[in-house]
């Protein structure tokens, strides 16, 4: 995407049918950085496998994977995940990817403001919380500029790939 491209965008929440392409993006989405937690055995399931999780995402009502759409392909996701277990049934975990040649241009602040919507629909989801390493100051912007706090500072949070602990942020977000 260049610069002064202008591109239609579609958000929609993923179905079983998407479970091909999403492991294929995330796969890739791997490969281009760092900053996630998810490695090859994150990755390593089958497609079959994928549909399955696909279509209980889809039928819950506290769990959402959101896809981001440019000229017919996946280039970025968002993910809401709950626990079924009432005491905390209303806690979203967030997790966020995006296909690196479409970094910069805002798809990020998108996708969270999506995820933050269908929350805040939900009528479930009351807190959202992430983690993000330190060194990620371009995530942080976002989450911040979302109304996102830190909560905390969890040192030895992640591991880089070449063996450092490395601090990440626990932030949250209440939704009313």
């Amino acid at each position: 995407m260049s610069e002064k491209q202008k591109v239609e965008l579609t958000i929609r929440e993923a179905i079983p049918t998407d479970a091909a392409e999403i492991l294929q993006v995330l796969n890739q989405i791997r490969k281009e950085t760092d900053f996630l937690t998810m490695d090859e055995s994150d990755i390593s399931i089958s497609v079959e496998e994928e549909e399955k999780m696909l279509a209980r995402i889809f039928d819950s009502v506290n769990n959402a994977l959101l896809l981001a759409i440019v000229d017919e392909k996946i280039v970025g996701t968002i993910s809401i995940h709950a626990d079924y277990h009432p005491r905390v049934a209303h806690i979203g975990e967030i997790g966020i990817s995006i296909l690196k040649e479409h970094w910069g241009y805002g798809l990020g602040t998108i996708l969270m403001e999506e995820a933050i919507a269908w929350a805040s629909e939900s009528g479930i989801i009351r807190r959202l919380q992430l983690t993000v390493q330190d060194r990620n100051d371009r995530a942080i912007h976002i989450y911040e500029k979302l109304g996102f706090q830190t909560e905390a500072i969890m040192e030895r949070g992640a591991i880089a790939e070449n063996g450092e602990f490395l601090p990440v942020h626990l932030m949250s977000l209440m939704i009313n």
